[in-house]
């Protein structure tokens, strides 16, 4: 029965897939969406919101974000806690020259991150 119950969820999605989302209902367009978050490219952040598990976001302005999703969206946009922020700075002298590079870090309880910042999210 359960086997069933998953070939036909199978064949309705494809159905929803391959329908222009403007003529999609309401909770066709819901139930398209859960599909994606739990089978598609979103589903690393989802399977992070679910065990808590943490991720490694890399951000455009080259600072990695160490991180627990609590929330998303499809836009990338995200809650974040317990957040490890990492980057390296560089000091150069008057000739352009790199003299010293540090790493740097700091924790940030509760975050926000907006979904045009993300380069790519890793699982950890």
């Amino acid at each position: 029965m359960n086997f069933l119950f998953k070939d036909n969820l199978r064949t309705n999605i494809s159905e929803l897939i391959d329908r222009p989302r403007s003529e999609l209902t309401e909770s066709e367009l819901q139930e398209l969406e859960e599909f994606e978050f739990n089978h598609g490219p979103l589903s690393l952040i989802q399977n992070s919101v679910k065990t808590g598990n943490p991720v490694m976001i890399h951000c455009r302005n080259n600072h990695k974000l160490l991180a627990k999703v609590k929330a998303f969206d499809r836009h990338c946009n995200m809650v974040l806690e317990d957040v490890k922020e990492l980057w390296t700075e560089t000091t150069r002298n008057s000739k352009g020259k790199v003299i010293k590079t540090t790493s740097k870090e700091r924790y940030v309880v509760k975050l926000f991150l907006r979904g045009d910042s993300v380069i790519i999210i890793l699982r950890v």
